[in-house]
């Protein structure tokens, strides 16, 4: 699936569950809420967990949990993206040209 057909289908899965109403404010926290776990998903990879009230993961069930909070992290951006209308392909193609630009 390419990015901007994953970007309709998760904007009309989202209205249809009935979180796309959330403005763009709260869909930041839920964002913010996201990198969270991203970040203690890393931290569980490369430092551990302490925790005796938390059974410990497989590496391949931490790489899965960090594919799963990214994937979270992912839909959030699409959605604030799609409530400014703006497409992902033009931000990565114009981020492209400024990253090439600047560093040239």
């Amino acid at each position: 699936m390419n990015i901007f057909d994953y970007q309709k289908w998760i904007t009309d899965f989202y209205k249809q569950r009935g979180w796309y109403e959330f403005s763009p404010f709260i869909r930041v926290n839920f964002l913010m809420e996201e990198v969270g776990e991203v970040s203690k998903a890393i931290r569980t990879i490369e430092i551990g967990r302490d925790r005796p009230d938390e059974v410990p993961l497989t590496r391949e069930q931490q790489i899965e949990n960090l594919k799963e909070e990214l994937g979270d992290v992912l839909d959030n951006v699409f959605i604030l993206a799609d409530k400014y209308n703006i497409n992902l392909t033009e931000i990565m193609e114009s981020h492209k040209e400024k990253l090439t630009n600047r560093y040239k």
